[in-house]
């Protein structure tokens, strides 16, 4: 039995994106993963980008198979993830792969990204979880980016990685022989969006618009945007603990002042 197959008996993976599942990221990642794992898609059946962390609490969930054998869920991407690892109709799953999102998720992205968010539902059940997408919105190079989850689920497969984050990947937009290599980075910082535009409907009531996001605050080496800008794989440990605990001693000492 060769490794491949070795890894496909042991390996079951969960696929979720927030693009939505008939984005072409999803297909791309199910193609390359299909020939190396177990896959099961789950996704929503409408785009869902920036959904961040949301659950559908009001309404019921209702999941369909696709003919190609996906299945739409009309909830968000954390729904996806919970329904299919933490619900009657849960398989076994190894892994929890999110993406290929079409744009990046770095630096401040990664707290309304949905895509970032149904990996991270993935760690809440207990297992290791990966994002992962384009570094610039391309039509282009979804396999590439494809291909790097691969090898990295077959790298976990053999050598787990036991930590308790996520791994977020960007995945920059050219030929899969273009990139230069793999980079741990840390997530780099964005300026303040843009105003939102305020504009109106056919019938004269105000609509309001997001603005572009921010421009690069902090894209220094060794941030995600850096190593993309590159040509790199970047690759960052998200942590699911936001305690600030370099804080901790100064609030305490604030909050003994202002008790005293």
């Amino acid at each position: 039995m060769n490794q491949d197959k070795v890894i496909k008996h042991m390996m079951k993976l969960l696929v979720s994106n927030d693009d939505g599942v008939h984005a072409p990221g999803i297909e791309a990642l199910y193609l390359r993963l299909k020939d190396i794992a177990q896959v099961r898609v789950i996704a929503p059946d409408r785009n869902c980008s920036g959904a961040s962390n949301s659950l559908t609490l009001h309404n019921p969930l209702r999941l369909q198979k696709l003919m190609n054998g996906f299945y739409s869920l009309n909830g968000t991407p954390t729904d996806c993830v919970h329904l299919g690892t933490n619900s009657p109709l849960a398989d076994d799953v190894d892994l929890v792969v999110s993406g290929i999102n079409d744009g990046p998720n770095m630096g401040d992205d990664v707290l309304y990204s949905g895509t970032v968010a149904a990996a991270m539902e993935g760690r809440f059940m207990g297992l290791p979880a990966i994002a992962v997408s384009m570094g610039a919105r391309s039509d282009e190079f979804y396999d590439t980016a494809a291909r790097v989850v691969a090898n990295i689920v077959t790298r976990m497969a053999h050598e787990p990685l036991r930590l308790d984050t996520i791994l977020n990947i960007n995945v920059p937009a050219v030929p899969y022989e273009a990139l230069k290599g793999y980079k741990v980075t840390r997530l780099g910082r964005r300026h303040r969006a843009e105003t939102m535009v305020k504009s109106e409907d056919p019938f004269g009531r105000d609509i309001f618009w997001y603005g572009p996001v921010g421009r690069q605050l902090d894209d220094a080496e060794g941030t995600d945007f850096h190593a993309v800008r590159e040509g790199y794989v970047s690759i960052t440990p998200i942590s699911l603990d936001m305690t600030a605990q370099r804080h901790q001693t100064t609030l305490t000492d604030w909050l003994s002042e202002t008790s005293s």
